[in-house]
């Protein structure tokens, strides 16, 4: 089962034994308190239909990121605590830490937001860092493999590439 329409939920594919939670905030520069809590109401829906009620059949799978340590804004702040709930309220869960993606239509991601800004002819402030980047097909082969059974944290780092070359 999937939760979620965005690019990530959309690149699945389906699993029986798994709820896929992937209905999280997509803009790491979100500001809207509103958004967060709606991530954190809608997990614990999830946690009150298939666990309180005793038919805990499936592992959930929470996506995070590969940079959750790295910063302390908001966003960051909020998929910290998103984790610990996942670890507390779940007993069998995964939660996936991984790179940028460079798939899919959402214009917040790293790669679309510097194709738009590309596009329409703006400046792109390009600092001397490396990205980790993720294939959709790298993605589907690693969710399609992962364990069920008991609590994991995996960090997915994919291809390590200098910002310059991405442009």
């Amino acid at each position: 089962m999937k939760i979620g329409n965005g690019d990530i939920a959309q690149a699945l594919i389906d699993r029986d034994d798994v709820i896929f939670f992937a209905s999280g905030v997509s803009d790491s520069r979100c500001e809207d308190i509103g958004e967060y809590l709606r991530e954190e109401l809608l997990l614990v829906d999830i946690y009150n239909r298939y666990y309180v009620r005793g038919t805990q059949i499936k592992s959930l799978f929470y996506f995070s990121s590969i940079a959750i340590n790295m910063y302390d804004s908001k966003y960051f702040i909020h998929k910290r605590s998103m984790e610990r709930m996942v670890r507390e309220l779940f007993m069998d869960c995964v939660i996936l830490r991984i790179g940028n993606i460079t798939w899919g239509n959402n214009p917040n991601t790293f790669l679309n937001y510097l194709r738009g800004r590309k596009e329409l002819g703006l400046p792109i402030n390009v600092r001397d860092e490396y990205k980790y980047m993720i294939s959709k097909d790298q993605f589907q082969m690693i969710t399609s493999c992962l364990p069920s059974i008991g609590q994991h944290t995996i960090s997915v780092f994919g291809e390590m590439k200098k910002v310059k070359d991405l442009i």
